[in-house]
């Protein structure tokens, strides 16, 4: 008689006279900075979205999701921040520490405007 893991296409393994399933994880792609980020947001302070996420399998994709939207929306301020505040080729090339102080700033306010927006919400 079989069970109904069996049943379902799962096998067992012979390990010191117990039966032991055949499980795997699902490896999951790697995490950049912005899905690491939210995912410790989300255990943190929204634990029952965390678990419910982590266990119907949605957690993976929505952290992949968030990562590749961050990072795109980055892209996207921190190109219309130097359009804006006229951070050019030129600067760097006349004063370079100047164009990297500037460059600097607008990152950092880049990143806290999608922290803000994407992340933590």
């Amino acid at each position: 008689m079989k069970s109904i893991f069996e049943e379902m296409g799962g096998t067992y393994s012979n390990i010191n006279g117990y039966l032991l399933p055949n499980l795997a994880i699902p490896e999951s792609p790697p995490l950049g900075k912005w899905g690491r980020i939210r995912r410790r947001y989300l255990k943190e302070h929204r634990p029952a979205l965390y678990s419910s996420m982590l266990l119907t399998g949605r957690l993976d994709q929505h952290l992949a999701e968030i990562d590749r939207s961050c990072e795109e929306q980055l892209e996207f301020i921190i190109q219309q921040m130097t359009k804006q505040e006229g951070v050019t080729d030129v600067l760097k090339a006349a004063d370079q520490m100047e164009w990297v102080r500037r460059m600097n700033s607008i990152r950092n306010r880049a990143e806290e405007i999608v922290l803000h927006e994407l992340v933590y919400c």
